[in-house]
């Protein structure tokens, strides 16, 4: 069944996930996350998923998904039809312009609807060439040396070749080094989470250069685009921009400061915001990469569909996950398994 049929119904729901390990970064620890999961529902019965991963660094918290999805899920039943996505972006954003997350779920659910009413990959209505999809780094939290480097050796034995490490600690050239004595055939990718000022990154540039790390991300505060240029000009890797560069707009701000600019559905707010967030670095001569937050598949899911315009991937979020809800995009280690998705994102619940 192809035909198109209006929505009937939006629910969300709220989900403690727990972890497969506690997860840090420069701001903190958790061994749960909290997603929020909304099923958009057609006439006909079928339906689309999509889910809220708030970020508290972007003044999001679970309660306050909670609190205006009711508002958001009544702007897509109200829209009707699954393909009036401009309008829905527009009005999703008038009613919760600081709730991308939450903007986000309702988006990405709408979206796989309405790939799944033409029976097609959400890929294809794009024209995207599923194989150029890039493989997925999979994230090292902060921890003792000893136990990332663990971590590392673990992770690099189950076959994935891309490793994330996190740092901004008070010894991360110690944790870092031993990472690389654990996993020296991966590459690797640095993230600070704004954790250190631009001499100190510049400081650390060559221990991060003796790693052999492929590019550091993030490595000062958001606001502070000219120790991020000063770090890119002075360091002899690329550096990305995340925080720095939350929607399409700080595209211009960062471009001539960083390399590489950071997308997530959850930063933005959804599949349009990222869309033009990516057309935007490319305007730019940016690379790009897509990232996430600790999510369920049911959002990776919907991340992973723009995948073929990006250079790098860090999507791991739902790999991190102990238990989820959701399944149905795949991963072959580190391979987005994009051409195997044959309606909507390839998310089920």
């Amino acid at each position: 069944m192809t035909a198109d049929s209006p929505i009937a119904s939006v629910d969300f729901e709220r989900v403690e996930l727990p972890l497969a390990r506690e997860f840090t970064i420069a701001r903190g620890t958790t061994s749960t996350a909290t997603n929020h999961l909304v099923t958009v529902t057609d006439e006909t019965g079928r339906t689309g998923v999509g889910a809220a991963a708030p970020a508290a660094y972007y003044d999001e918290t679970p309660d306050s998904v909670e609190s205006v999805l009711p508002e958001l899920c009544a702007v897509a039943e109200a829209i009707e039809s699954p393909f009036a996505q401009q309008r829905l972006e527009r009005e999703l954003l008038e009613a919760a312009p600081g709730e991308a997350a939450a903007r986000a779920a309702v988006s990405v659910a709408v979206h796989d609807l309405a790939a799944k009413q033409r029976a097609e990959p959400l890929y294809q209505q794009w024209g995207l060439d599923p194989t150029l999809a890039p493989a997925t780094s999979y994230t090292v939290g902060i921890d003792s040396p000893e136990e990332m480097a663990a971590q590392a050796a673990e992770i690099a034995e189950h076959g994935y070749p891309i490793l994330k490490v996190k740092l901004g600690t008070d010894n991360d050239q110690e944790r870092l080094e031993a990472v690389r004595e654990a996993a020296p055939e991966v590459r690797i990718r640095v993230d600070a989470n704004c954790a250190w000022s631009p001499d100190e990154a510049i400081e650390n540039a060559a221990w991060l250069h003796s790693c052999d790390i492929e590019f550091l991300e993030q490595p000062v505060i958001a606001d502070d685009t000219e120790g991020l240029q000063r770090v890119t000009q002075e360091t002899p890797f690329p550096v990305a921009a995340d925080e720095s560069c939350v929607t399409a707009a700080d595209v211009g701000t960062v471009a001539d400061a960083v390399d590489i600019v950071v997308v997530k559905l959850m930063k933005c707010g959804g599949i349009r915001p990222a869309l033009r967030q990516i057309e935007a670095a490319h305007a730019h001569g940016l690379s790009v990469m897509l990232g996430c937050m600790v999510e369920s598949n049911a959002a990776i899911a919907g991340a992973a569909q723009l995948s073929p315009l990006v250079s790098y991937a860090d999507l791991d979020g739902s790999l991190l996950l102990a238990e989820d809800p959701c399944s149905g995009f795949e991963f072959e280690t580190a391979t987005l398994k994009l051409a195997n998705v044959t309606h909507g994102t390839g998310a089920v619940r």
